[in-house]
C-alpha cells in the first residue's frame, strides 16, 4: 500500500466536532490560531525526557533532546519531526512570520524563527496547549 499524502481522519472533523473534543482554551489556540500568554504554558519550563505530540491527533512533533530555554516564554525546540509539521506563511498582526501547523490535523502549533541555537539555527516557538507530552519509554 502506498504512503501517498492521504487526508487524515482528523482533517475531516468539523469545527463543531473540534469544539466538543477540546477544552475551550485549547480549542482557541489550536483551532482558532490563538496564542497563550508568555511564561504561562505547562511545558515552558518542563524538561523531562520523552517526546511531544499534537494534542489533537497524537502526531509526533518534537523530541525532548531538542528542547531548550529560549527566554521567549514559550516552549522552544531547535528541531522538529518535519514529516508532521507544515510551515505556512502568516501575515497577521502586521508581521511577516511562518506559522507551524500539524500536517495530520492542521492544528496551530506556533511559529518558527531563524534565531535558534546550533546545530539548526531554528527556533520552533510552540504553545504548550498544542502539545501532549509522552515520557521516555511510554507509547
Amino acid at each position: 500500500m502506498s504512503n501517498e499524502q492521504q487526508p487524515s481522519q482528523f482533517q475531516s472533523l468539523s469545527d463543531e466536532e473540534w469544539k466538543q473534543r477540546l477544552p475551550e482554551e485549547v480549542y482557541q489556540i489550536v483551532r482558532q490560531k490563538g496564542t497563550e500568554r508568555a511564561f504561562t504554558g505547562r511545558y515552558e519550563k518542563f524538561y523531562e525526557e520523552g517526546h511531544y505530540e499534537c494534542v489533537c491527533c497524537g502526531a509526533h512533533l518534537f523530541d525532548s533532546e531538542t528542547k531548550y530555554n529560549s527566554g521567549s516564554g514559550w516552549p522552544s525546540f531547535y528541531d522538529a519531526d518535519k514529516e508532521n509539521i507544515k510551515e505556512v506563511e502568516d501575515n497577521s498582526w502586521m508581521m511577516q512570520r511562518v506559522e507551524i501547523v500539524c500536517e495530520k490535523c492542521d492544528a496551530h502549533l506556533g511559529h518558527v524563527f531563524p534565531d535558534g541555537p546550533k546545530p539548526t539555527g531554528i527556533r520552533y516557538c510552540v504553545n504548550s496547549a498544542s502539545l501532549k507530552f509522552q515520557p521516555k519509554g511510554e507509547a
